[in-house]
C-alpha cells in the first residue's frame, strides 16, 4: 500500500471480525481494528457503519502512543454494552482510551447505550463508566451520544487540549452516579452546546484541574455543573482558572456549586459562573464547604476569587443562594445582576452566607447583610 493510500484509508470494524448484529461479542474485533490502525502512518479512520448494532460484552481499550499524528473514529452504528450478568470484563470503564495524541471522534448518527438499567439497583456494587479519556493530548469529541452508563458517562483524566462539542447524554434523574463528565487533572478542556441529563453531577471538575470552560450546556435532570467535591478524605486539590458561560439548568437538584470537605487541603480559585438560566432548580448558587456534613480537623479547601453573575429564572427552594463556607472563610466571592425568584408563586426567596468575604450588587434575594 502506498502512503498516499494509507493516509486516506477508512478501516471498518467489519473486516475485522465484528458482526454489528446486537448478538455476538464484538469487543475482540474493536481491539484487532485499533491494533491495526494505530500502527498505520498517515490519518488512518475507524469506521463503526450505520445501521449496525455492536454488542461488547468486555473492556476495550485503545491504547497508544500510535504511529500516525491524527486518528479519526466515525461511530455512525450503535455500540451497546452487555446486561452486568453477561458483562464478562473488567468493572472500571468500559471503552478506554490512553495515551493518544491527535484522536477525533465523530459521532453524528451513533449511540452508545452501556445498559445500566442492568447495574443501578446494586446502588454500592462496583460499577463502570462507559467513556474514559486517559492522557489523551489534542483530543477532538463531536456529536457524541450515550445514554444509561452504569456509572459515569464520560471521564477525562490527565488531557490537555481537549474539546467537547454537541454531547448528548441521557440517564434517568434516579440512576445513581451517573455523572455527565467527570474532569480531573487535566487542563485546556472545553465542554460546549451539549445536553446533560443524568442522576448525578452534569460536568463535575475534581482536583488538579485547570483552564475549563462549559459553554451552551443544558442541564438537567442532574446535581448541575460543580467544582468538586475537593479535599476528600483529608486529601488535597487545586482547581482554577474555571469558566461556566451561557448554561441552562432545568430541575436540577443544584445549580452552579462548589463543594469540599473540611478536613481537606488545596484550593479553588479564579471560578465564574455566568450567564445562566435557571428553571425550577433547588439549590441555584451553592457553595457547601462541609459536603455531606463530614466534619473532619484541618484547615479546609481554600475557596476564591469566585463570580456569580447574570443568573436568572426561578428556585424551586426559598433558600435560592446559600453559600456555607468552612471557618476560615471564602474570599473575594462576587454576586452580581442576578434575579433569582421562587417557582411558588408568592413566596420570597432568601439568601444564607456564613464565614463569606465579598460583595453582592444587583442581586436578589439581597445578600449584603450577610456578607462580610
Amino acid at each position: 500500500m502506498s502512503m498516499v493510500e494509507s493516509k486516506t484509508r477508512i478501516y471498518d470494524v467489519r473486516n475485522y471480525g465484528a458482526n454489528g448484529d446486537g448478538k455476538s461479542d464484538d469487543s475482540k474485533a474493536f481491539m484487532s481494528a485499533w491494533n491495526d490502525i494505530c500502527g498505520r502512518h498517515g490519518t488512518p479512520t475507524l469506521l463503526i457503519p450505520q445501521n449496525r448494532v455492536f454488542m461488547v460484552k468486555r473492556n476495550i481499550i485503545m491504547k497508544g502512543p500510535c504511529k500516525a499524528k491524527n486518528i479519526n473514529i466515525q461511530l455512525h452504528g450503535r455500540i451497546v454494552a452487555a446486561q452486568k450478568n453477561a458483562w464478562q470484563g473488567y468493572k472500571s470503564t468500559m471503552i478506554l482510551f490512553t495515551n493518544i495524541n491527535g484522536l477525533r471522534i465523530f459521532g453524528k448518527g451513533g449511540l452508545i447505550d452501556g445498559y445500566g438499567s442492568s447495574w443501578w439497583p446494586c446502588k454500592h456494587c462496583p460499577r463502570p463508566s462507559v467513556l474514559a479519556f486517559n492522557a489523551c493530548n489534542g483530543l477532538y469529541v463531536g456529536y457524541l451520544r450515550i445514554t444509561n452508563s452504569p456509572k459515569a458517562h464520560i471521564t477525562i483524566n490527565g488531557c490537555e487540549g481537549a474539546k467537547f462539542s454537541h454531547i448528548t447524554i441521557r440517564s434517568p434523574a434516579d440512576s445513581p452516579n451517573t455523572d455527565g463528565i467527570d474532569i480531573s487533572f487535566s487542563k485546556n478542556i472545553l465542554i460546549r452546546d451539549s445536553n446533560i441529563a443524568s442522576g448525578d453531577d452534569c460536568i463535575a471538575i475534581i482536583g488538579e484541574s485547570s483552564y475549563i470552560n462549559a459553554t451552551g450546556i443544558a442541564c438537567g435532570p442532574g446535581h448541575g455543573i460543580s467544582i468538586g467535591s475537593l479535599g476528600r478524605i483529608n486529601g488535597h486539590d487545586n482547581v482554577e482558572h474555571v469558566r461556566v458561560y451561557n448554561c441552562s439548568f432545568t430541575k436540577t437538584t443544584n445549580g452552579a456549586r462548589i463543594k469540599t470537605f473540611s478536613g481537606g487541603s488545596g484550593y479553588a480559585k479564579r471560578i465564574t459562573f455566568e450567564k445562566i438560566k435557571l428553571n425550577q432548580v433547588y439549590n441555584p448558587i451553592i457553595i457547601d464547604q462541609h459536603y455531606n456534613n463530614i466534619m473532619n480537623a484541618g484547615g479546609g479547601v481554600q475557596v476564591s476569587d469566585v463570580t456569580f453573575r447574570g443568573f436568572r429564572g426561578t428556585s424551586a427552594n426559598d433558600k435560592a443562594i446559600n453559600l456555607a463556607c468552612g471557618s476560615s472563610g471564602c474570599f473575594n466571592i462576587v454576586l452580581d445582576k442576578i434575579k433569582i425568584i421562587s417557582s411558588k408563586p408568592g413566596n420570597p426567596t432568601s439568601c444564607s452566607c456564613r464565614n463569606v468575604h465579598g460583595r453582592s450588587t444587583s442581586t436578589i434575594p439581597n445578600c449584603n447583610s450577610s456578607l462580610r
